[in-house]
């Protein structure tokens, strides 16, 4: 199944999306309370929606129950691979590590497999994705260890909800709204499971930062609403490979709002990127 055009734009403006949201998400240095508000963003911005789309079918219930549960370990492991971790170290090793993971599964579980070409692309996106974090492990930084365990074991919950939502969102008949019940679900177990005992200092965060819960919600739940639209257009290995040219933006943004510095190996694991970018729309 080849990759349309209008649907790998909306793939690469998912990927802008996700990227502004995790660096968001570390930027404002308090990654915790941060995370709090973007979840409670995407919940309030699906409550309003809601009520407007049509419901999922029944058959896909039980994979939003499921995703919304995984979902909330991912912004909870998110929020410990943040916490002393640079952008530019854990973001392309959980993004770079998670489509593998999704390639190499989703073939043998549903059938769903990509040709020789995709393969190929596909790998080029991982390598330029890896060879990011490679560049980035090369310098000292505290923590990296850490960093680097937290960062791999979100890939592999990240390959864990996409799987899910692979399959639930081609059974629900709606992406839109199950995307949304995903986002109400998963705001309010990540508020109820953090927010104990820091309702003063989220309160104290969000007048202090006002637009992280409406810009960094309606960008995460975007985000992940287009690349489940172009799960049911695509397959879902290819959607999730292309997802990680968010790589591309994040190095961007890294380099201009965080002052990370980014040398000659790193933009040679970008223009990797951008060529397996390139090869899936071609394949």
């Amino acid at each position: 199944m080849t990759i349309a055009a209008p649907v790998l734009l909306a793939v690469l403006g998912a990927a802008l999306l996700h990227a502004s949201w995790n660096t968001l998400l570390k930027r404002r240095g308090e990654p915790l309370l941060a995370a709090v508000l973007i979840a409670a963003g995407s919940a309030v911005a699906a409550i309003v929606l809601l009520p407007f789309l049509a419901a999922p079918a029944r058959a896909s219930w039980g994979f939003i129950a499921a995703s919304s549960v995984v979902q909330t370990i991912y912004y909870l492991l998110l929020i410990e691979t943040y916490r002393d971790g640079q952008v530019s170290h854990a973001y392309p090793l959980m993004r770079g590590c998670a489509p593998l993971l999704v390639a190499l599964v989703n073939g043998p579980l549903t059938g769903d497999r990509l040709s020789v070409g995709q393969w190929c692309a596909m790998l080029m996106i991982c390598g330029g994705v890896l060879g990011q974090w490679l560049v980035a492990r090369a310098a000292p930084a505290s923590g990296a260890r850490r960093t680097t365990v937290f960062a791999l074991l979100t890939a592999g919950v990240i390959a864990a909800y996409t799987l899910i939502d692979g399959q639930g969102v081609r059974r629900s008949g709606a992406p839109a709204a199950y995307t949304l019940w995903i986002f109400l679900l998963t705001g309010v177990f990540v508020c109820a499971w953090t927010a104990r005992g820091r309702v003063r200092a989220l309160a104290a965060f969000a007048r202090a930062n006002p637009l992280v819960a409406p810009l960094g919600g309606l960008a995460s739940a975007g985000s992940y609403g287009i690349a489940l639209w172009a799960m049911t257009r695509a397959p879902v290995a290819a959607v999730a490979a292309l997802r990680e040219t968010s790589i591309l933006f994040a190095t961007a943004i890294a380099a201009v709002v965080l002052r990370e510095p980014v040398g000659r190996a790193r933009l040679a694991a970008v223009a990797l990127i951008a060529c397996g970018a390139v090869a899936m729309r071609l394949a």
